[in-house]
């Protein structure tokens, strides 16, 4: 069982609640993706994968020193963690080169609400459809586009939505197995290494520019250290299939951000939408309180 966050800063994580930081992660998680889209044009989508994986790799493994030390059942599951999180990412950026992000992560939100209504318990099922229906009304502007997606567009967003459920079964284990984030670091390193040689073959050259390698630094601040953190924390308190539910939050605060910083309007639909998910997801985590406190 992961033991409690240590020092000041982990302290204060301890105090945020696991919807929190689910939405916090998801705020940093889609600034990221849109600086990421920016760098496609120099870097590849692989290129820009794996310089995010590197990275945030580096980062928390220079901050959370973690070792190698550990029974092989514990290494291997941090290792299948990672190569499922590297392909995921790969997936996600290769589909984003294909097809529009509303498509792509509409597509992709399939993983989280399968897990949700597979592994949700019957106090929560209500809710998880309730997500669910409204995750379809927030998609179905994305859904439009659907026509337009390429063959292999279509496969890699396909294969970012298995591995997002593969993520959550699987991170699940890791964040309970693991202290303080350590499982996380360690499969960043093992997801890094499995896409290094498609990431580098494809970026080439680029990966020697410091411009480049600095923004792709960015990227990898806020589309994994943050959110993936957050995330490996609100999983060691929930359940998989809550942790599912709460992830239809994802279109809601694109959606937001849009409209805050993109000036994009929103009709009524989409609002009715936006209030059926977090309508959902207050009642899950009240229901899931009631039944049992979530772990602080």
């Amino acid at each position: 069982m992961s033991g409690a966050p240590t020092g000041q800063p982990g302290r204060r994580v301890a105090a945020i609640p696991a919807w929190g930081l689910v939405v916090a992660g998801s705020i940093s998680l889609q600034l990221g993706a849109a600086l990421a889209h920016q760098l496609f044009a120099t870097l590849t989508p692989p290129g820009v994968a794996f310089v995010r994986l590197a990275v945030a790799a580096v980062v928390l493994s220079a901050v959370l020193r973690p070792s190698l030390r550990r029974p092989r059942r514990d290494l291997a599951l941090a290792g299948a963690f990672g190569v499922v999180l590297g392909t995921m990412n790969l997936s996600f950026y290769e589909a984003l080169e294909r097809a529009p992000l509303g498509v792509v992560v509409t597509i992709e939100l399939l993983g989280p609400m399968v897990v949700a209504l597979a592994s949700a318990r019957r106090h929560i099922v209500v809710w998880a459809v309730l997500a669910l229906v409204g995750t379809a009304l927030l998609s179905q502007a994305a859904l439009r586009h659907l026509s337009g997606i390429t063959p292999a567009g279509l496969g890699f967003a396909l294969g970012a939505a298995t591995c997002w459920a593969g993520y959550i079964l699987l991170g699940s284990r890791v964040s309970r197995r693991f202290d303080s984030g350590t499982g996380l670091a360690l499969g960043l390193v093992a997801g890094a290494v499995v896409i290094a040689p498609v990431g580098i073959l494809s970026a080439g050259p680029a990966l020697a520019r410091p411009a480049l390698v600095a923004e792709g630094a960015v990227v990898a601040i806020a589309s994994s250290v943050i959110p993936y953190s957050l995330e490996m924390e609100a999983l060691r308190r929930i359940s998989a299939g809550l942790f599912g539910l709460l992830m239809s939050v994802e279109p809601v605060v694109a959606g937001l951000v849009g409209l805050v910083v993109l000036g994009q309007r929103l009709d009524a639909l989409d609002w009715v939408a936006m209030a059926c998910v977090v309508v959902a997801c207050a009642g899950a985590v009240r229901a899931q309180q009631a039944v049992a406190p979530l772990v602080p």
